[in-house]
């Protein structure tokens, strides 16, 4: 059974970064929008396989629903299909470049760092005897309440501001 786990592992990885890759070559911005919703589910799977099924469930419904509508929206709004195809190879040769320097500093990082062996405060025996729903929503309601609402905000002032860039007279 762990054969078959790690196959279905490198499958899901697979398409993940396919689509990833399809994220940024795609010259039509719906095409790589939809891309990314396929990360996202593939990402949503990688959460199951972990045994987080809640995490997975708001993957899908955070992300892959209600994020990608609200890009989806943007990107009809500002009516980005023209201006990519002209644009499309302006940024094509800095975007490669800055791709190879993160990937050799997150590689140089990594090959130079130790694993610590640190543990937190949350155990296995603790997300059994309570929940993987229970602890996310009393962390999420009480320590990290002010970035919770800070994001909320952001999301809003996204929106407000993609609609008066889609208008065309201020």
């Amino acid at each position: 059974m762990e054969l078959l786990e790690l196959l279905f592992f490198y499958l899901v990885a697979f398409v993940a970064v396919l689509s990833g890759v399809l994220v940024v070559s795609c010259k039509s911005p719906v095409h790589s929008a939809l891309a990314l919703v396929n990360t996202f589910f593939c990402l949503a799977v990688f959460y199951v396989m972990l045994s987080a099924p809640f995490m997975a469930a708001i993957q899908v419904m955070v992300y892959a629903g209600a994020i990608m509508v609200l890009i989806l929206f943007v990107i009809m709004l500002l009516n980005l299909g023209a201006d990519a195809h002209r644009k499309y190879t302006h940024g094509v040769v800095w975007g490669a470049i800055c791709g190879i320097l993160t990937l050799l500093v997150t590689g140089f990082f990594v090959k130079r760092g130790s694993i610590t062996g640190m543990q937190g405060d949350v155990t296995t025996e603790l997300i059994q005897g309570f929940g993987h729903t229970e602890l996310i929503g009393k962390a999420l309601f009480t320590d990290f309440l002010l970035p919770f609402e800070i994001t909320s905000i952001l999301l809003l002032v996204a929106i407000v501001g993609a609609v008066i860039l889609a208008k065309k007279e201020v």
